[in-house]
């Protein structure tokens, strides 16, 4: 087992409360009060005119179990009913083993979210995607360069968002972002770990662009900071956030629900499975005049063809509509509509792709964009039982690649583009 090694930095905590406007709760450790990020956030958020109420409950060296022992953290919950609650774990412990993470770190971290979700329905538990150290964790191959560290830090996160129906503050792929582009900016302290002051400006910069879904850039607030950082700083955090909101599921906070389903087809019958996200009531639209309120249907369509299946979740923090069409009866490629097969990124570079329900997958192949035939490592194509594609393409540079399927009815070409930030 991976061990958790604390850097402490003593400072006293200064919040500053502005009109009740949008409301913000941090949970976290040194990384969130070193440089005191919540005030930083809050003065960057006034001079951009919008309005924040800020507090935090921040113990050196805290993980996510730390938190879920300690009933302050979930005084600090239940005090009022939070717009965002900002939850960050230890900096190590989301990058270590995923067996570690599953048993040590992805409970606990959930449970923080649930009980968010149980103190005010309509908060949104919104992850610190944190940072890796400057070189690296070296007591373990896979986490022992800032890259390496960086990497599993993000996957980890968005599995961890993922399990929780929540959000994410992506400031690790700022940081990547900075180091890439602007070498010279030090963002963190002398001890290789902690943010400098230039590292928790990126850090709030990211936040707002995360909670309020807007761009940074030209805020009159520095923290000190010279403006030609400053402005590089605003802008990696709206570049990180802005063009992947889906990614990091940020979302309006009146407007949380996301509708999702999937579907297995036997015959002529379909039975739907529901996986919405923050959402209480359910109406399907099958397409053939019928429709349900149940949560996951299994519905018979009488004729062959294909049906628009329409599912609209909702809840009192709002509602969202997915549509997928539904073919019922013998198909072929002519029938797919390459736009509406599911591409799920599950990490970057690794892609998943469903949608191809009685249709017999036979082989795939990879090219680049000059044409060339890749190799691929560890890509699998899975029959029968899901009739789905995992790609790898992490090895990779990023850009745009082609994969081709053969199937018994022929074969059909889909672009996937690899961007990795």
């Amino acid at each position: 087992m991976y061990k958790i090694t604390a850097l402490f930095v003593l400072l006293s905590t200064g919040l500053m409360y502005a009109q009740d406007s949008v409301s913000v709760l941090f949970i976290g450790n040194s990384y969130t009060y070193v440089n005191d990020l919540p005030t930083i956030f809050s003065n960057l958020t006034t001079s951009l005119g919008d309005e924040v109420t800020v507090d935090s409950k921040t113990n050196g060296g805290f993980t996510f179990q730390n938190h879920v022992n300690d009933p302050i953290t979930f005084s600090k919950i239940h005090s009022k009913p939070w717009d965002f609650v900002v939850i960050q774990g230890q900096s190590q412990e989301p990058s270590f083993e995923t067996s570690q993470v599953n048993i040590n770190t992805l409970p606990p971290a959930v449970q923080i979210a649930d009980s968010v979700y149980a103190n005010s329905y309509c908060s949104q538990s919104l992850y610190f995607m944190s940072w890796g150290r400057q070189v690296g964790d070296p007591q373990w191959d896979s986490i022992n360069t800032f890259d390496k560290m960086n990497g599993r830090l993000r996957n980890a996160y968005l599995r961890i968002t993922d399990s929780a129906q929540a959000s994410v503050a992506p400031v690790g792929v700022a940081w990547k972002y900075i180091r890439d582009n602007y070498p010279t900016i030090n963002l963190y302290s002398p001890d290789g770990s902690h943010p400098s002051l230039g590292g928790t400006y990126l850090a709030a910069c990211t936040f707002y662009a995360s909670v309020f879904r807007k761009t940074p850039v030209g805020a009159s607030y520095t923290a000190g900071l010279d403006l030609v950082t400053v402005n590089a700083l605003q802008t990696a955090a709206a570049l990180c956030v802005l063009d992947s909101l889906d990614t990091w599921h940020l979302r309006a906070k009146e407007d949380i629900s996301i509708a999702n389903f999937q579907y297995q087809i036997t015959g002529n019958s379909v039975l739907f499975v529901n996986d919405s996200w923050r959402s209480t009531d359910f109406e399907w639209i099958f397409d053939d005049g019928s429709t349900s309120y149940e949560i996951n249907p299994n519905h018979t369509f009488l004729n062959e063809g294909v049906y628009n299946v329409q599912l609209i979740s909702s809840s009192e923090c709002g509602d969202d509509t997915l549509s997928i069409e539904v073919v019922i009866g013998p198909l072929t490629v002519n029938d797919l509509n390459l736009n509406q097969l599911i591409k799920k990124t599950k990490a970057p570079g690794i892609f998943n792709i469903e949608g191809f329900e009685n249709l017999k997958l036979n082989a795939f192949a990879i090219y680049d964009i000059t044409g060339k035939e890749i190799k691929l490592a560890n890509s699998d194509l899975i029959q029968p039982d899901n009739n789905s594609l995992i790609i790898d393409l992490r090895e990779f540079q990023n850009g745009m690649y082609f994969l081709k399927i053969s199937t018994d009815s022929g074969e059909l070409t889909i672009d996937l583009q690899k961007i990795d930030f």
